[in-house]
């Protein structure tokens, strides 16, 4: 399933929107902590989190079920192309949970008595996906003019200082 924000006008947006959604799937014997949740996705380049946990479910209390939680924040003043503060204001947002959840680390696992390199996810082979907000953790430049002394030159500048520039 896809989830798409649009909107031609930044007005329309409410600042600090969150969407919250979610969705049950019935599950058997299994035991967790009545309020622990666990983090299935933390995604900071789409804004998107999503966790689930066990509850008893409300048509059998016998049988318990999986509520999974959807919590996806929309940045008011993302650009079309994060590294280029020039570029337009980003007016849509759209959000694949099989790429938010894909899984594309790779891990020897024993097969049949053989062990395999494997990973969780099938669709690894994708591009880069397209980042709504800066990763806090990487250095994002980007080529600006400065004028100095009557002459314009192009230098490399810092959009993320923190993260280019280490103690």
């Amino acid at each position: 399933k896809a989830f798409t924000f649009h909107g031609r006008n930044r007005r329309q947006w409410i600042k600090g929107f969150s969407l919250h959604l979610s969705w049950k799937n019935s599950l058997f014997n299994l035991s967790q902590d009545e309020n622990e949740r666990i983090v299935l996705v933390d995604n900071k380049c789409k804004c998107a989190r999503i966790t689930s946990r066990i509850i008893p479910s409300a048509e059998d209390p016998s049988q318990d079920i999986v509520e999974r939680n959807i919590r996806i924040i929309v940045p008011l003043n993302s650009r079309e192309n994060i590294s280029d503060p020039t570029s337009p204001m980003r007016t849509k947002f759209v959000y694949h949970l099989s790429d938010l959840c894909k899984k594309c680390d790779t891990r020897e696992v024993e097969l049949e008595d053989q062990v395999v390199t494997a990973s969780q996810s099938n669709i690894c082979d994708r591009d880069t996906e397209t980042c709504y907000t800066y990763d806090r953790n990487k250095c994002y430049t980007n080529r600006v003019k400065l004028n100095y002394r009557g002459q314009t030159k192009m230098v490399e500048t810092a959009l993320t200082p923190d993260s280019c520039y280490p103690d």
